[in-house]
């Protein structure tokens, strides 16, 4: 999901504090000292992809997803779930173990969780999971490693771990190229419907390294009020023919004497997507230069915008500054009513309760959100959200990984096959009952089943399905219909930078945003912005800008 507040889930250096101290009498030594291998810059070859294609297993969609990345959409959930998968792939297998990252509360144990039994029968094995919440996942992982105890599939945390990624992956993780590149992926049909995208980003040094899970390629552009913009005379998305309409329509929508903004805490990456700026990165084809987006005249051109925007007051008092912690509070106050427009992910749309369009509902009928699409003449979308997390397999001999694999698979089925079913709801009568149309309806006790995290062992790409709004259904995938085919390239997803591993989504990623808040609040003057270009050049853009073209000109040759 994508962030707009200055400190993100991998906003962190993953530096694992004491780390490599502890490891001094463990065989992964070598992946946290100077002895390890390093990464290296250089390409991600076309040959360490899979071979992907959507998945199909005979339930047909409402609206149809296509192969560029838009997801099927389904107005209500299929009556007779099909099986996704063949046997039962862990029939005679050792128990697997495995540690998650969670964001649901605790699980019932296997022994109170009529889910989590009906998983192994069908899967013909034992799956010893545990659930870590989040933000007790880095520590757990530092003592895994620390006792050379991880199991057979973990996820790696996104803030902390240990300060060499390439040497901790090439000492501890299996290399599943020989597995899944290429033709190897046609015996895991579930995981060859996620994304090549998808699959760039799981590979390190010259390896693949992983199963991704996988999301709908765009976090998207964030949420607007339609009734309020039809009410300041834009009933449609088209009619916003720049920034400076945009600018004047934010004026139109904020009425302070009303406690009613037009912007809740933030809109630089909407300015920025509709300006035409890159995510991250842009490369010119024909001299393979890469060039920054803060160095580009049109993210200028965005902070330009939002900081004139700020100075006419059409920020919700207080919301800019805002942290990540405080999300929750700055998307509760937009669901309240108090701001006109919010920037947050697509799949915070159609969560159950507490999404945009459920919680909205029970505030006020009359609120009507939409995903926002990036708007005007140079509108890109960016490719923000391929992916989750990426779950990593540990070194065993290639039948076990084999069995790992086929786990994997089986979590990764698509929505309506009887294992989504088994995953998402339970079991029918004990954990979910289905409503007057026919969709699942979570029990008490299904609540607490379904929260074991098997959704984090691996994903295709999620369908779009609510069953209290057909309406809200077709505005998400009008939304992922536009934004997919208007996706601004992503070099780095075909060549690799050690620097920007360690830093773009950290230390740089934190230098940025606070840089960003203090020119579009006033605290520093619109000049800063060149200052803060060269810091972030200097603290590790410009080396990763290097080692990006170092790497585009190994592939060439």
């Amino acid at each position: 999901m994508p962030s707009s507040t200055p400190v993100d889930r991998r906003a962190l250096l993953r530096t694992g504090a004491g780390l490599c101290l502890t490891l001094a009498a463990t065989p992964l030594m070598t992946a946290c000292g100077d002895g390890g291998t390093r990464a290296r810059p250089g390409t991600k070859s076309p040959r360490l992809l899979p071979h992907t294609a959507v998945r199909d297993i005979g339930i047909e969609p409402d609206l149809p997803g296509t192969a560029e990345g838009v997801p099927q959409a389904f107005f209500r959930y299929p009556a007779e779930p099909l099986p996704a998968v063949r046997g039962r792939p862990l029939k005679g297998a050792e128990p697997v173990s495995a540690a998650m990252e969670t964001f649901a509360p605790p699980p019932a144990g296997r022994e109170r969780n009529a889910a989590w039994r009906a998983i192994e029968k069908k899967l013909g094995g034992t799956v010893d999971l545990t659930a870590v919440p989040a933000d007790d996942y880095p520590s757990k992982f530092s003592t895994m490693v620390a006792g050379n105890n991880l199991p057979d599939l973990f996820m790696y945390p996104e803030t902390g771990g240990v300060d060499n990624k390439a040497g901790f992956l090439a000492a501890t993780c299996a290399d599943l190229t020989p597995f899944l590149a290429g033709d190897g992926i046609e015996a895991y049909p579930n995981l060859a419907a996620i994304p090549k995208g998808a699959w760039q980003k799981a590979i390190y040094d010259g390896k693949l390294y992983g199963v991704p899970i996988s999301r709908a390629v765009t976090g998207g552009a964030g949420f607007y009020r339609h009734d309020l913009f039809a009410r300041a005379g834009v009933s449609d998305l088209d009619e916003i023919t720049g920034l400076d309409r945009f600018a004047e329509l934010c004026r139109e929508l904020t009425r302070p004497g009303q406690d009613q903004y037009a912007i809740m805490a933030d809109v630089t990456n909407l300015l920025a997507m509709s300006a035409g700026a890159p995510y991250h990165w842009r490369m010119d084809a024909k001299s393979g230069r890469f060039t920054a987006d803060l160095e580009t005249d049109e993210y200028r051109l965005a902070v330009e915008t939002a900081r004139k925007l700020h100075e006419a007051g059409c920020f919700y008092p207080g919301s800019l500054g805002m942290s990540g912690a405080q999300k929750a509070r700055y998307t509760d106050l937009f669901k309240n009513g108090k701001a006109a427009y919010v920037y947050d992910g697509m799949p915070t749309y159609l969560t159950p309760s507490t999404g945009f369009v459920a919680a909205m509902a029970a505030v006020d009928e009359k609120y009507d959100p939409r995903p926002m699409t990036p708007f005007g003449s140079r509108a890109v979308s960016w490719t923000d959200n391929l992916s989750l997390s990426t779950t990593f397999v540990r070194k065993a001999p290639a039948a076990r990984v084999k069995q790992l694999l086929a786990l994997a698979d089986f979590v990764a089925a698509p929505f309506g096959s009887e294992e989504y079913t088994l995953i998402n709801y339970g079991v029918e009568g004990t954990d979910f009952t289905r409503d007057t149309r026919g969709n699942p309806v979570l029990t008490k006790r299904g609540t607490q089943d379904v929260a074991a995290p098997w959704k984090m062992l691996a994903s295709a790409v999620p369908a779009v399905f609510s069953p209290a709004s057909k309406d809200a259904v077709r505005h998400a995938h009008a939304a992922y219909s536009k934004m997919i085919p208007m996706l601004a390239p992503d070099p780095t997803l075909s060549v690799f930078s050690p620097t920007w591993e360690a830093k773009g989504t950290g230390s740089l990623h934190t230098l940025k945003q606070d840089g960003l808040k203090d020119i579009i609040s006033g605290r520093k003057p619109m000049s800063a912005y060149d200052s803060l270009v060269k810091d972030y050049l200097d603290k590790g853009a410009e080396k990763a800008r290097g080692e990006f073209e170092e790497a585009l000109q190994k592939g060439k040759k």
